[in-house]
């Protein structure tokens, strides 16, 4: 049984970690747009993003699991975050914006998957808590999307680069605090962890889920970056574009706390192909009907779906599908393919659309990926036909 102290500090972790991510999705593209920069200029920075994630997971996930310091390159990473952040406090064009993004995000980016890890070692065989772990992300999320979106109604979002730049100390200080015990190695040789990785990998069954992982998160692009954006242009204030996003939160912690349950009832695939249906018709909505608030409120309790149970499906297929000895490469991989180069892409091409095809062209674009994602999951989405590997 997982010890309360442990439980605490992976919480911690979590919080501060997604508290940071409350700050910078939701309202940096608002930042960019007080430069006055276009939605190309914008849409490509929101992908700089993400593009450390197609590379920094992999390269630190290998690391890891050659050496098995997982909890020192955690702390590295937080630490490297917070000191190559300080640069955006003396940039004013894009160029110097973007470099300074993709230089703090390539140590940020990698943190999560290897913290991932962490956790799940520590839950050992009661990995069904994973969500509840979890959920501190979500609440750290919703504390921080909520007070930052009603503080800049009342001060410049110039200010905001100094929040962000505090809760990054934070998740360095909540490293400092993971018992070090959590480190170990799993990988004997190096050529044979690469060849069971690889031969793990290219299963049919298990390249088709990192396809959905591409699909789903570049699906989301152009909400994570032009989202905030609609909501200030129809007419909503920053409030409430922070508290919109806070639903969307809230009804994601309330599927966390449930969701080992689901899983059990429902299985895997079940949810998988129910919640990219719910994808679908979420981005129709946003992008069709955005200045009617009661429909904008059910389009963000869909959130739960579309990637809090997306992403707890993924976390488990990720550990279904690799070995003990793969397993930080698989998670790494997991957020390289979707969060890195699906969303990196999604964000370039909802600013490449955005202005020629407006908001419910950009999103149908969305709702069209979800849709190729439906597919293939119902094709080749079968857990049970894969065996464990652990």
């Amino acid at each position: 049984m997982i010890q309360i102290d442990s439980y605490v500090r992976l919480s911690g972790f979590y919080f501060f970690y997604f508290a940071l991510l409350g700050a910078l999705v939701p309202y940096w593209s608002l930042y960019l747009k007080s430069y006055q920069f276009d939605a190309v200029t914008i849409g490509s920075l929101m992908a700089v993003l993400q593009l450390s994630r197609i590379v920094a997971p992999n390269l630190w996930g290998w690391l890891a699991d050659r050496n098995g310091k997982r909890v020192e390159i955690v702390r590295l990473g937080a630490l490297m975050t917070c000191i190559l952040f300080l640069g955006i406090f003396w940039q004013e064009t894009a160029l110097g914006i973007g470099l300074v993004m993709l230089g703090f995000s390539f140590f940020w980016n990698a943190v999560l998957p290897q913290f991932e890890v962490i956790t799940l070692k520590q839950l050992g065989e009661q990995q069904e808590k994973y969500s509840r772990i979890r959920l501190w992300g979500s609440i750290g999320f919703i504390v921080t999307v909520a007070g930052v979106g009603a503080l800049l109604d009342f001060i410049s979002i110039r200010w905001l680069p100094f929040l962000m730049l505090l809760l990054m100390v934070c998740i360095w200080v909540s490293t400092l605090l993971v018992n070090t015990k959590t480190d170990f190695v799993t990988a004997q040789k190096e050529d044979s962890a690469t060849d069971g990785f690889l031969s793990l990998l290219l299963r049919p069954q298990v390249l088709a889920f990192f396809v959905i992982c591409f699909l789903v998160q570049f699906g989301h692009g152009a909400y994570y970056t032009f989202y905030s954006v609609l909501m200030e242009v129809v007419g909503y204030s920053r409030t409430e574009i922070g508290l919109l996003w806070a639903i969307g939160v809230i009804a994601e912690v309330i599927l966390f706390v449930y969701m080992h349950w689901m899983i059990k009832r429902w299985g895997l695939r079940l949810i998988m192909i129910v919640s990219l249906a719910l994808c679908v018709l979420r981005w129709l909505i946003i992008g069709g009907i955005p200045d009617n608030l009661p429909v904008m409120l059910f389009a963000q309790i869909l959130h739960a779906a579309t990637f809090g149970a997306l992403h707890a499906v993924g976390i488990a297929l990720v550990h279904h599908y690799f070995s003990d000895s793969t397993y930080g490469q698989g998670q790494a991989l997991f957020s390289s393919v979707g969060f890195g180069l699906g969303g990196a892409l999604g964000a370039f091409v909802s600013g490449l659309m955005w202005d020629g095809l407006g908001a419910f062209g950009t999103f149908a674009v969305s709702a069209f990926a979800s849709f190729a994602a439906i597919l293939l999951a119902l094709y080749w989405i079968h857990p049970e036909k894969v065996q464990q590997n652990n």
